[in-house]
């Protein structure tokens, strides 16, 4: 079992290092021919999940560069989506490191723990949160992240059982898991099991891959990806 950010862990289910992998969403699109999804296990959110942060100076047809967390994609195809952008707009690749990131560039997009420990603004500031203004805009859940299976690797019944169970006990220990984490001091224990048991979703539904389906044509649409993708559950 490989631990790492999502975006790592798609660049090697894609090199065949691994036969299966919770990858961005946007990662499964450009490789649906050669994924498959399981069934019933995402990171999703409905409304505002606070971990997809688009912070700006400037008023948004005035963008001319993003600063993007390097481990976001599936997030970069949202704010490319979301935002009526110039079409000169650059985006470079960061650490994660919002002062870094704001003080290069007029705008930065925060995903993951770093949103946490933002702290205090400047109050020319605009903060978007990503999954606020996709269900602002469509109504429909988000799909973050997918368990995507290469294909030609057989998943066995005894394994596809396990992935269920896993997430089934996740949620049960929910907080004995918020108490072991490491790296987010001053954040409050409190805060981090609201996130994880109110604004992330653990289920592939209907509302969840209604969401999936328009967010593919959407990012179709926008020249994201070549074509339009059949989802294939393992």
């Amino acid at each position: 079992m490989v631990t790492d950010s999502p975006a790592s862990l798609a660049d090697r289910l894609q090199s065949g290092d691994l036969d299966l992998a919770m990858i961005p969403t946007v990662e499964y699109f450009r490789s649906a021919d050669r994924y498959r999804i399981v069934p019933n296990a995402c990171i999703a959110s409905r409304g505002p999940v606070g971990t997809v942060l688009f912070l700006t100076k400037k008023p948004i047809s005035e963008i001319s560069s993003i600063a993007a967390d390097i481990r976001s994609r599936t997030s970069v195809a949202l704010l490319q989506i979301l935002f009526p952008f110039s079409s000169d707009l650059s985006i470079h690749p960061f650490l994660p490191d919002p002062k870094t990131m704001l003080a290069d560039h007029s705008s930065a997009l925060i995903i993951g723990d770093s949103a946490f420990t933002l702290g205090d603004l400047d109050p020319n500031v605009t903060v978007y949160d990503l999954s606020a203004e996709w269900f602002r805009h469509t109504g429909k859940t988000f799909v973050h992240a997918v368990v995507a299976l290469r294909q030609g690797v057989v998943l066995r019944s005894a394994q596809k059982n396990f992935i269920q169970n896993s997430k089934l006990e996740g949620l049960r220990r929910i907080k004995e898991i918020v108490r072991a984490h490491k790296g987010l001091s001053g954040v409050s224990l409190e805060m981090l099991e609201g996130y994880l048991e109110n604004k992330i979703k653990y289920n592939l539904d209907q509302e969840a891959m209604e969401g999936l389906i328009h967010f593919s044509n959407l990012c179709y649409e926008h020249g994201i990806i070549p074509k339009k993708i059949s989802t294939k559950f393992v």
